[in-house]
């Protein structure tokens, strides 16, 4: 299989992998960024709350092992690359790493499906900032946001179904599918596609779930899309309603059970094991 590129770029957010590394981290990821103190250091307790170590890395990695198995077996044999924006393998030195073993143009893979400024155009920047850092590093070209690809909305569907055989059995019709992603400011959302792509993936995952597992009566599952981890000061309004509001006022009005999606992730770190899994 014929390609113009010669190795592929993992890029991620990153996170530390032990207590010494949590708060340089956080003070890395909110540099530049009006983020009260007291936020910077309630976050940084979720780390040392799960030993002061992110599971993105290893789940990267994972990522990485079975992405180069499945191009040696289906070509192209290329070699994948890691590079984070916030911590350890940084894309300098992954670029620095990449100039070194002679690649020349790169295909980059980020770990964020959808379009905003963090999770989309503040890679960019990174990745431009890193080459001019690096002499004599790589091409790179970003692959696009991939929140309707169904690659990675299938798998929500299977989720989805082994959720549901968890609930009771009378719960299981009634319950609300839940998705939920990360909140970001008003303002942000307004010059970006970033609400609008998340509804476009539920409305696809609830119709591939309509088609795989549909209601006895023929009806739609209730469904919402809400916001968890909001960060910032109180007075900058973000995407709402938060989650964990929603799952207050569901339970509230009675429903008999709710399977919380995290469409807006594509890998476990804290966000969805502190924040959701906890919270």
């Amino acid at each position: 299989m014929p390609t113009d590129y010669d190795a592929i770029l993992l890029v991620s957010f990153g996170g530390p992998e032990g207590p010494d590394e949590v708060i340089p981290f956080m003070e890395n990821v909110t540099r530049g960024r009006d983020v009260p103190r007291e936020r910077l250091e309630e976050v940084s307790q979720h780390y040392f709350g799960f030993g002061g170590r992110s599971p993105i890395n290893d789940q990267n990695r994972a990522l990485i092992t079975e992405l180069e198995q499945l191009l040696a077996a289906e070509g192209p044999d290329l070699p994948v690359y890691f590079g984070n924006r916030n911590w350890h393998p940084l894309l300098p030195d992954t670029l620095a790493q990449m100039r070194d073993d002679g690649v020349r143009r790169a295909i980059c893979f980020v770990t964020s499906a959808y379009s905003s400024y963090s999770g989309c155009r503040q890679y960019r920047e990174n990745l431009a900032e890193a080459r001019a850092e690096v002499e004599g590093a790589p091409e790179l070209d970003k692959l696009r946001v991939y929140y309707n690809h169904p690659g990675f909305l299938e798998p929500q569907v299977d989720f989805i179904l082994e959720a549901l055989a968890t609930l009771p059995e009378d719960a299981r019709d009634g319950a609300h599918i839940v998705f939920t992603t990360h909140s970001i400011p008003r303002t942000m959302s307004r010059h970006c596609d970033y609400e609008t792509q998340h509804y476009e993936a539920c409305r696809i995952v609830m119709e591939l779930l309509s088609e795989r597992a549909p209601l006895p009566d023929g009806g739609e599952r209730p469904w919402q899309l809400v916001f968890n981890s909001r960060s910032g000061p109180e007075f900058v309004p973000w995407l709402e309603p938060d989650v964990n509001d929603h799952l207050e006022s569901l339970a509230e009005q009675g429903a008999p059970g709710a399977v919380c999606v995290p469409i807006g992730f594509i890998s476990d770190h804290m966000e969805v094991i502190y924040d959701l899994d906890v919270e």
